[in-house]
């Protein structure tokens, strides 16, 4: 494995992760969403490398800031979520609903990525979303609390594009938060 915020490793992906230049290649200017580490298999290609970067980078804009140009940009057409929540249509339609439904509750959601490990066609992605749950949770309204809850994605990536997710969210930890659940001691 080859971590490439290490000196003298690759760097045109640590001018990236610095803002020099962005691994993007579309026309939209990337979010900044905070990448914090990015390790790469040694043996990829730096073309499908860098494919891959892009497409989980805008994937991770996309929830930094619920603008679907960079999920347009990010997933295929015949995505698949594999942890699908019910109530959340499949498809390329699941992470726009989810994201509505989301910033509902919590309207200034932002995502940090902690570590995006790149192997072959999959990105391992852990990472930390947080903002203030100023909103509506079903029945629940909130009172500005602050949540903050860590999520782990595996993303499976073919020509770019993210076909696949599989997906888990410490849901437990954000509930309580919240104020909709509670553990006994």
């Amino acid at each position: 494995m080859l971590n490439l915020n290490q000196p003298g490793r690759s760097l045109l992906v640590a001018a990236a992760l610095s803002g020099v230049i962005t691994l993007d290649a579309g026309s939209a200017p990337a979010a900044d969403v905070t990448l914090e580490e990015i390790i790469v298999a040694s043996t990829i290609p730096i073309k499908e490398r860098d494919a891959e970067l892009n497409a989980a980078r805008a994937f991770y804009d996309f929830w930094n800031t619920d603008d679907a140009a960079f999920l347009k940009r990010s997933i295929a057409d015949d995505f698949t979520d594999h942890t699908l929540p019910p109530g959340r249509p499949q498809g390329p339609e699941g992470p726009v609903f989810a994201s509505h439904t989301f910033r509902g509750a919590v309207p200034d959601l932002k995502v940090t990525v902690h570590k995006m490990i790149v192997a072959g066609p999959y990105v391992t992605v852990h990472m930390n979303f947080a903002g203030h749950f100023t909103g509506a949770f079903g029945t629940v309204r909130g009172d500005g609390q602050l949540v903050s809850f860590i999520a782990t994605d595996l993303l499976k990536i073919r020509d770019g594009r993210i076909t696949d997710n599989w997906h888990i969210e410490d849901n437990l930890t954000l509930l309580q938060q919240m104020g909709i659940a509670t553990v006994k001691k």
